[in-house]
């Protein structure tokens, strides 16, 4: 039986719905542990509610952010953008990052100066991009774009520049044509990487639209938490906040199902 569930591992074989269930169980575990101690914790009087409000103060906030339609008109303009910054950001760092896997001139055009800029935090370029693009709606994605650009950039490079220079011999053995060899060689061997890389930005996208909505925001989730530090509605910002996790989560394993769906020659312990 060991052997046999070995086996199946290093198949790659999906484990059992009764494994699964419990793994999923194990996740949930520690968080309900957590929100159950942090509502005893406030019950008791230990946290102040107005410090830190208790998981029930914070439900009820949510009911009144739907009751008053705020959360409904929030949630749509803040994907909009999220997802138009990762969609511009996330195409050009690929459209890059190709570039620079297959041409030595390309990498020696921008791949340095790239990697500087890289290197400062987009929050630091919050100001200026205020004084270039003012306070609208092209500056929040912007800032935006330049968060999600560098993980796919960095990911398509290596991926490409990763892979074993004997199978492009091998194509030219085929006589097959340049663009035979990236279509065919090049591409679905560093789409795992490439895929990686859209995860990361995914994520990135979101920290980029936390810090682009504080720019004099008009709407979005940034707005509403704006007028909740104003009104110093401490269990509205908090569940603001928590939308924002919840986001991300939901981004990574939107992420995560299309690496499977996309990459399904890999077996499934491979696939993160």
């Amino acid at each position: 039986m060991a052997v046999r569930t070995l086996q199946y591992h290093f198949d790659g074989e999906a484990p059992s719905a009764v494994a699964r269930g419990r793994g999923h169980s194990l996740r949930l575990l520690v968080p309900l542990l957590l929100l159950a101690l942090w509502q005893a914790a406030a019950s008791a009087g230990v946290l102040d509610d107005f410090v830190l409000p208790s998981p029930w103060h914070i439900l009820l906030a949510y009911q009144e952010l739907w009751n008053t339609g705020e959360l409904q008109a929030a949630l749509p303009v803040s994907l909009a953008r999220a997802g138009l910054g990762l969609a511009i950001g996330g195409s050009l760092g690929l459209a890059l990052g190709v570039a620079a896997g297959l041409s030595s001139l390309a990498e020696r055009l921008y791949d340095a100066p790239l990697q500087m800029i890289r290197t400062i935090p987009f929050i630091a370029l919050v100001p200026l991009f205020v004084v270039w693009f003012g306070i609208g709606e092209l500056a929040k994605v912007l800032l935006i774009v330049g968060a999600a650009i560098f993980p796919v950039y960095l990911n398509a490079y290596h991926g490409i520049r990763g892979i074993d220079k004997k199978l492009l011999e091998l194509g030219n053995s085929f006589a097959m044509t340049r663009t035979e060899q990236v279509r065919l060689i090049v591409l679905p061997l560093a789409m795992p990487s490439i895929l990686v890389g859209w995860r990361y930005a995914a994520g990135a996208a979101l920290l980029g639209l936390v810090a682009a909505e504080q720019i004099n925001s008009s709407a979005g989730l940034g707005y509403i938490l704006n007028n909740a530090n104003q009104f110093q509605r401490t269990d509205i910002i908090i569940a603001g906040i928590l939308i924002y996790a919840v986001l991300g989560v939901l981004v990574d394993v939107a992420m995560r199902l299309l690496e499977r769906s996309l990459l399904t020659w890999r077996p499934r312990h491979e696939q993160p």
